[in-house]
């Protein structure tokens, strides 16, 4: 049974950083991708940054202010961000795949605010 797990949220004033990290358990298949997904109070769930076999990718509006990476031996991913905004604040929810069937984290809460 895959699991995901996810830690590093928080409260954080606007300008701070905060650090995700997502460890996945359960894994049998080749991770086609591995990232972070978020989702503002009211909104849809959107990229924030992945990792696939072919590259990274960010949101628009996160670009040069979160950096993602990934331990391909460990299995996690983990994603810091820098120069935190009031809309930055969200659930973060660590996602995984293989090329056929993705799994989701169960979230955490990053909140930015002064």
């Amino acid at each position: 049974q895959v699991q995901l797990v996810e830690s590093g949220g928080g409260l954080v004033q606007p300008g701070g950083s905060l650090r995700l990290s997502c460890a996945a358990s359960g894994i049998t298949f080749s991770i086609y991708t591995m990232g972070w997904y978020r989702q503002a109070p009211g909104k849809q769930r959107d990229l924030a940054a992945i990792i696939t076999s072919e590259g990274t990718k960010y949101a628009d509006s996160v670009k040069g202010r979160f950096t993602i990476s990934r331990d391909y031996a460990k299995n996690t991913v983990t994603l810091q961000m820098n120069s935190l905004k009031p809309e930055d604040t969200a659930v973060y929810y660590c996602y995984c795949s293989s090329a056929y069937v993705g799994y989701w984290g169960q979230g955490t809460q990053v909140t930015v605010s002064s």
